[in-house]
């Protein structure tokens, strides 16, 4: 099996949620956002976040400002409020140490989780990166795990890893794709689904289990 690790990025190895909190609050202040219209732009970005959001945004409030430049702060804003822990960092400098491939596969608008790797420090760490927005298509699509492995200059086909907490997207999808699966424990699982191959708490846990089968 080849040394593929594919990530999954928001709740895996960056905090979006936190991020999130974050961003809306300096935009809302920014802008002096009432209450009503802070709770609106919350509740719609609770999961994701695209340019769609702020279009709807600027026509139930009626703002002046463009939807465009709204995104556009929310990425900035984005972009200095997400932080990736200093452990998750270095174990993935021992992966690449170790001889494994790195890629990133992610749900989420191309601008804004390319961003995120940047500020982080993740970008250089990795060897290719899959968003969803590059595609207009989501996991578990297979196909956004093909365009990760082949953005990693590999294929599906000589296997590897899926890393995720999502179990449909990341485990469910995965496993379609042909990849040894672990879950970070985030959720109740689905009983439909195939269990994954682990179950961890941190990914550091899953990259150490990684790490177990270079050896």
């Amino acid at each position: 099996m080849a040394r593929l690790a594919l990530f999954d990025l928001d709740g895996t190895l960056v905090d979006r949620q936190t991020a999130v909190r974050d961003a809306l609050t300096a935009l809302c202040l920014a802008h002096d956002f009432d209450t009503v219209t802070e709770q609106w732009l919350r509740a719609e970005l609770v999961d994701r976040a695209n340019p769609d959001n702020f279009v709807r945004l600027r026509e139930v409030f009626g703002l002046a400002v463009s939807a465009a430049q709204l995104w556009r702060e929310y990425v900035d804003l984005m972009a200095a409020a997400v932080t990736c822990r200093p452990e998750v960092l270095k174990g993935l400098a021992r992966l690449r140490a170790a001889a494994w491939t790195i890629g990133i596969v992610t749900n989420g608008a191309s601008d804004v989780q390319r961003a995120k790797l940047a500020a982080t420090g993740l970008t250089s760490l990795v060897d290719g990166v899959a968003a969803s927005g590059d595609l207009e298509i989501r996991k578990p699509d297979r196909r956004l795990f093909e365009l990760g492995a082949t953005r990693c200059g590999v294929t599906l086909g000589d296997g590897g890893w899926m890393v995720g907490d999502n179990p449909t997207g990341d485990i469910g999808g995965g496993q379609q794709a042909g990849l040894r699966t672990i879950w970070l424990r985030d959720r109740p699982w689905p009983d439909e689904l195939a269990a994954p191959h682990h179950v961890v708490d941190d990914v550091t846990d899953a990259i150490t289990i990684l790490l177990t089968e270079t050896e």
